[in-house]
């Protein structure tokens, strides 16, 4: 791990720990901070993702499910959040970008809220 990335991490992960209390924590490690739902899938046992933040290779990622089960949320993302994007859910940064962050915990405090109306948190 570069400390870059570690200190991305460390500025990503309280965008989601805040909401532990309303989430369970599935993972928190130096690498990996991993939110779940309350919602425990029939079909396998597993709990439903909320997201988390976790430090990769080259970048550190923060997921959330929210943006894949909601896409609406997706509307109003800025042009540059929108760059960081990989795949349904995942935002992925390689710098620090402290506009970018406060968008970002914006996103997953609504994620929160939607979850929340939806009857899995």
């Amino acid at each position: 791990m570069t400390p870059d990335l570690t200190s991305i991490f460390a500025t990503l992960r309280p965008l989601y720990s805040r909401h532990a209390g309303k989430c369970v924590v599935l993972a928190d490690t130096p690498d990996r901070y991993w939110l779940g739902t309350h919602e425990v899938r029939a079909r396998d046992g597993y709990r439903t993702d909320f997201g988390g933040v976790q430090i990769g290779k080259a970048y550190v990622s923060a997921h959330l499910m929210a943006v894949y089960i909601h896409p609406d949320m997706l509307a109003d993302l800025s042009p540059e959040l929108r760059k960081r994007m990989q795949g349904k859910s995942c935002f992925n940064f390689k710098k620090p970008d402290a506009q970018l962050f406060d968008e970002l915990s914006r996103v997953v405090a609504a994620g929160i809220a939607r979850f929340q109306d939806d009857g899995r948190l």
